[in-house]
């Protein structure tokens, strides 16, 4: 059965660093794409990150371009999100997706990821 699991969210100072992982299952699973969404209190989801897990392209949001990098891990079918963070914009829960190369797009159940000042 697919599965995509986030890890990592947790409290950080405004300014400071943390890194968040997602892997997605079963290893044999072929992935097109990996991708990080986020939803913080009171908005919708909004789109962050997405790396190309052949080509390791990448693209980001404005909002956090310059501070976040998404990578892909060398196990196989995981990828890492590096985040500098800010106290108001980057308080929110981050879902992981995992996009094969067909069917649908799975999701994660999401990481909190708290900023204090």
């Amino acid at each position: 059965q697919e599965q995509v699991v986030e890890s990592g969210g947790g409290l950080v100072e405004a300014g400071g660093s943390l890194r968040l992982s997602c892997v997605a299952s079963p290893r044999s699973l072929s992935l097109h794409d990996m991708a990080w969404f986020r939803q913080a209190p009171g908005k919708e989801r909004e789109f962050v990150t997405r790396i190309n897990m052949i080509s390791r392209s990448t693209n980001y949001a404005d909002s956090v371009k310059g501070r976040f990098t998404i990578d892909k891990d060398s196990a196989e079918n995981t990828v890492s999100l590096d985040m500098k963070t800010r106290k108001t914009r980057d308080k929110a829960i981050y879902y992981c997706t995992a996009q094969p190369h067909f069917g649908r797009e799975y999701w994660g159940q999401g990481t909190q990821v708290t900023v204090s000042s």
